[in-house]
């Protein structure tokens, strides 16, 4: 089968495969090793998680607090405290529901894609878990200087309607036609996927928010409960 005739299902991650926000889990897991103050920054997380599911956060203002939880350190400062975290706190959230859901693409020879606003660093290690190529992540990106993470996020923000514009440029760079996306399969959790639920000809709600469950509802999209 051609790259170009193979059958795309892409996944959102937080919420959707994963049970809980990686970005959350994330900032807590930093919060017990006493890496983040708690007393100055749960309340914080709290908020920026509840405006993510309202919808009334940025994607900029959004992913560059969770960028900020890096700054000052190398990837390899990070490396021990982020596989331990991925084992600990992310590996047993992935339940067999979503391995199977993305086993079941695997074995109808579709090309499989994760695609989340969560930063790559984070999510690298979740996607091989989840035995999706590196190459077929599409994650926000960080900034590093100096061999060290900056604290601040780099090119288009994965999203929104950052979705849709990174796949298609990760679409250019597989070398795959954009006429691709009205046979793929996308499988969110969230409203804030809208950009790329309508961009797809196979929208799946997955556990979905109450605005998203109304959408589904409205457009006919078919909704999918995932067993946690």
């Amino acid at each position: 089968m051609s790259v170009a005739a193979q059958p795309l299902a892409l996944f959102d991650l937080d919420g959707t495969l994963l049970d809980g926000d990686t970005d959350e889990l994330w900032c807590e897991f930093l919060m017990a090793e006493g890496i983040l103050d708690r007393a100055g920054f749960e309340a914080r997380n709290r908020s920026v998680a509840k405006r993510y599911a309202e919808g009334a956060i940025t994607p900029a203002e959004f992913c560059s607090f969770y960028a900020s939880t890096l700054a000052g350190r190398t990837p390899g400062e990070w490396a021990p405290r982020r596989e331990r975290f991925v084992a600990s706190v992310i590996a047993p959230r992935l339940g067999a529901a979503a391995h199977a859901l993305v086993a079941r693409h695997r074995d109808a020879g579709d090309r499989l894609v994760l695609t989340t606003a969560t930063n790559r660093f984070l999510t690298s290690p979740i996607a091989a878990l989840l035995a999706i190529d590196e190459e077929d992540l599409i994650a926000t990106e960080l900034e590093i200087e100096g061999g060290r993470f900056t604290g601040r996020n780099i090119g288009v923000l994965n999203m929104r309607e950052g979705k849709p514009r990174r796949l298609k440029a990760w679409l250019v760079d597989a070398g795959i036609a954009e006429t691709a996306l009205a046979d793929a399969v996308f499988y969110s959790d969230s409203t804030n996927d809208l950009p790329l639920l309508h961009a797809v000809g196979r929208p799946v709600a997955v556990n979905p928010d109450p605005r998203l469950r109304a959408e589904a509802g409205r457009a006919g999209w078919t909704v999918l409960s995932l067993a946690r």
